[in-house]
């Protein structure tokens, strides 16, 4: 009787220990798991954000569809930054402050990440899977810190060594963003003609928003240079290529994955023809290559948003894709403490989007740091190689 006593005594101490632990932690209810993203809803790379956006909220609506995290329906917050570092700062203390966010997943730019991720991780909340090659997405190593996106640096060099190799460029240039995202496009680079014996050939960049890179073009070729890096995004990458071919100068161009998109082919036209750029998480949605599942995905979300699918849409859904194996795995007690060993344990195979596997340790929060390089032929992206080491 005394130890049938003492068992439902622990039994109901215990119980009452998860009860406490779960009131504690921001963002998770008994029937609920609230997270929360940043994207640009108004400004430069809003064509990036959009379909981020539907994709997260697709991936969102099936898991809700089929139950939810242990018996725990999403909910998605998204808040606008306009690729703003100060506005995205009042988002992020909107979202920690009176949304209550357990979670910030996929927030977008590197200027917005480094301004808002030390506010989320101050709370000793998750900052997962941004939207950014920087490496301040995983260094130093933290708890509540992962990323599954190949840094800037890292596939730069590898893309801008391979090609060097190949093709023989010996006078290598580089135009770039004045920010953050920009110098982590120039750290490859730099590294990247190094391991060749090399140095960069002449330096120049602008500030965002730019819309005219005459000097700054007229600048690389008054230096010689026979291959060009761009730390752009798509409508900067389309500008100084076509300001390149309007002067008659037809040098070849490589970009980093963030200049991996639709659009620059669409709009760009013929002056973006024999573009590099660098993929790191799939390829863009071709229908007509498609695997079967991966087009009634594309079939799927084309009837739910009524427009075509892109990278960034797969983009999203994979970000929350994960989230949900990570917390799924972390048990019916979420907290950040159970995610973070969930997240450390979890290995992600490839999948039907043709993305790489993801794998974290206690060592290394991360997933992936190889991409492919891609180019555009014929108004279309063509993967040249598989993923670099």
């Amino acid at each position: 009787m005394k130890k049938t006593l003492l068992a439902a005594g622990l039994a109901a101490i215990c119980g009452l220990a998860a009860s406490l632990a779960l009131a504690q932690t921001q963002g998770v209810s008994k029937n609920e798991i609230v997270i929360g993203t940043i994207q640009d809803l108004s400004g430069p790379v809003v064509v990036y954000s959009k379909p981020v956006v539907n994709g997260m909220r697709m991936r969102v609506d099936e898991v809700n569809a089929e139950g939810g995290i242990h018996g725990r329906k999403l909910k998605l917050i998204v808040e606008d930054s306009g690729y703003d570092p100060k506005k995205a700062v009042l988002a992020q203390q909107k979202l920690l402050q009176r949304d209550k966010v357990f979670a910030m997943l996929g927030t977008l730019g590197t200027p917005v990440v480094g301004a808002t991720m030390p506010l989320v991780l101050e709370r000793n909340l998750p900052h997962l899977f941004p939207l950014t090659g920087a490496g301040i997405a995983y260094e130093p190593l933290q708890k509540n810190k992962f990323q599954i996106f190949a840094p800037y640096p890292d596939t730069v060099r590898s893309a801008l060594r391979y090609l060097m190799k190949s093709k023989g460029y010996t006078k290598v240039g580089i135009l770039y963003q004045d920010d953050d995202f920009g110098l982590e496009v120039v750290k490859g680079a730099e590294m990247g003609v190094k391991d060749m014996g090399q140095a960069i050939c002449e330096r120049t960049n602008y500030k965002r928003g730019a819309t005219d890179f005459s000097s700054q073009i007229a600048r690389l070729r008054s230096a010689g240079c026979d291959f060009v890096v761009l730390g752009t995004i798509v409508r900067e990458t389309i500008g100084a290529m076509a300001t390149a071919r309007k002067l008659g100068w037809n040098v070849d161009f490589l970009g980093s994955s963030a200049a991996y998109d639709n659009n620059i082919p669409k709009i760009g036209a013929k002056a973006v023809e024999g573009f590099y750029a660098i993929s790191v998480q799939a390829e863009i949605p071709d229908y007509a290559t498609a695997n079967t599942r991966l087009k009634r995905w594309m079939d799927d979300y084309k009837k739910q948003f009524n427009e075509d699918s892109t990278l960034f849409s797969t983009g999203g859904y994979t970000i929350i894709d994960v989230f949900v194996r990570a917390a799924q795995k972390a048990g019916p007690n979420l907290t950040s403490e159970s995610l973070n060993a969930a997240l450390e344990s979890l290995t992600v195979p490839r999948d039907f989007f043709g993305a790489p596997e993801y794998a974290f340790s206690k060592s290394n929060h991360l997933g992936n740091k190889r991409g492919k390089i891609t180019q555009i032929q014929n108004g279309k992206w063509v993967t040249l190689t598989d993923y670099l080491d």
